[in-house]
């Protein structure tokens, strides 16, 4: 039924379904007539001729018979149902809908998101110039079997995304009309492996070093300094040293490791930043006269609130602090201040470290963060720094959704500066309630 209906749909659509189309043959037909009635002894000329018009119109009948039949199959063919697009739209990653001629027919939103807009009907060979995808997609398509491949951006942002060519089961004796496309996020995955295996290869580094000098010393003291009294004196003190420098560089290590575990655990309870200060000037006031340098502080009349942990604060600013004592100890001095001021039309607050020294150098200045990145190896390791302090200083930061703001120039000194989002006044309000209340209790 179907198929007769098409074919009655193809001769109507060829010899003219629409009503102009009509009375021109009606037209013709009459037209014939009257001529046969105006000459008779043409009659027969006419009728063969009114026949052979006729053959001419309807010959094509029955290949657009078989046309229409062969064309139903192909048409469904080229585009996915709404079953179809319906399990494409419910995956959280991208996906798209590719056939056999590589053509897109289907993405859903997250591939609109990730790979930017792709026409439907185009070849996906536009958007992903990866020779490994699109031969992936190849073997999938002639083998009918899945296939996987790695894509790798390197555009603004690198990206690396783990690719799977999977075709779409078709009725049983054919072969899969659709492939479905799946990508998966392996970017942030990669690089964690990539941190990892650079970090072990950095501590092991810093490690071999101690390690190395120690067993000299005990080798040396085992052989031919045993009886050497001074030698021993001497020796000991400098394994101390190197042992002591061990367990900093050890307890650094497991204090990043853990600060980088809780990195996606937000923050929510507002801290006075005033405060903070005021407490890391107790804590490294004896460091500071031990090596000469005064403290200053320029704070606010009022609490300048900011949303934090409170240990981890203490930890960015005695890390800076301590840095400011050390290595800008010829200056003489180091300030501290809390400021408050306007970024990009937000509100924001400023915990700076000034120190009076030496400075650092333009092109040191975007690698210190970096882990056991130094400036001076020889005197970092003199003032007992395991290269990790600006390193922990910066993840704390970011589980604030703060950053670190460094200005530094040569013989001027540096200033080091945390930048927080301010605090929501209701937020302080309802902290404050909650400790209130907390008091009455106890």
């Amino acid at each position: 039924m179907d198929d007769r209906k098409a074919s009655q749909e193809g001769r109507w659509s060829r010899f003219g379904a629409h009503p102009r189309s009509q009375r021109l043959l009606a037209l013709i037909v009459l037209g014939l007539g009257l001529l046969a009635w105006r000459f008779p002894e043409a009659t027969a000329w006419l009728a063969a001729f009114g026949a052979l018009l006729l053959v001419l119109l309807f010959w094509p009948l029955r290949g657009d018979r078989a046309a229409a039949k062969k064309e139903a199959p192909r048409s469904a063919a080229e585009w996915p149902g709404a079953g179809m697009k319906a399990v494409v739209e419910a995956l959280g990653e991208p996906a798209m809908i590719v056939d056999r001629a590589t053509y897109l027919r289907y993405r859903n939103p997250a591939c609109t998101i990730a790979f930017g807009s792709m026409a439907l009907g185009d070849s996906v060979s536009l958007r992903l110039r990866s020779p490994t995808v699109l031969a992936a997609l190849e073997r999938a398509i002639d083998g009918n079997t899945p296939t996987e491949a790695v894509l790798e951006e390197r555009r603004s942002v690198d990206r690396i995304w783990d690719v799977a060519v999977l075709p779409i089961p078709a009725p049983a004796g054919e072969s899969a009309r659709f492939f479905l496309v799946l990508f998966r996020d392996r970017t942030a995955e990669r690089r964690t492996e990539q941190m990892r295996t650079d970090f072990v290869a950095n501590a092991s580094h810093e490690l071999r070093t101690p390690l190395a000098s120690l067993a000299g010393f005990i080798e040396t003291l085992q052989g031919p300094a045993r009886d050497d009294a001074a030698a021993r004196e001497k020796f000991l003190a400098i394994m101390r040293d190197q042992a002591a420098r061990m367990s900093r560089l050890i307890d650094d290590l497991l204090s990043l490791s853990r600060i980088e575990m809780k990195r996606h655990l937000p923050v929510k309870t507002p801290v006075d930043l005033t405060d903070i200060f005021r407490t890391v000037e107790d804590q490294i006031t004896p460091l500071a006269e031990e090596l000469g340098v005064s403290i200053e502080l320029d704070l606010p009349q009022t609490p300048v609130f900011v949303v934090g942990e409170e240990d981890e604060l203490l930890q960015v600013f005695s890390n800076l602090v301590e840095n400011a004592c050390k290595y800008g100890q010829s200056g003489g001095r180091v300030t501290l201040c809390v400021s408050q001021a306007e970024e990009r039309g937000r509100s924001v607050v400023d915990g700076s470290v000034l120190d009076y020294g030496p400075g650092i150098a333009p092109e040191h200045v975007p690698r210190l963060t970096e882990r056991f990145y130094r400036v001076d190896v020889a005197n970092s390791r003199s003032k007992r720094g395991t290269g990790l302090g600006l390193s922990i200083v910066r993840n704390i930061l970011l589980r604030h959704k703060a950053r670190l703001l460094v200005h530094s120039a040569v013989d001027e000194g540096s200033t080091f500066t945390a930048r927080f989002p301010a605090c929501d006044a209701r937020s302080v309000e309802i902290e404050n309630s909650y400790k209130k209340q907390q008091l009455e209790v106890s």
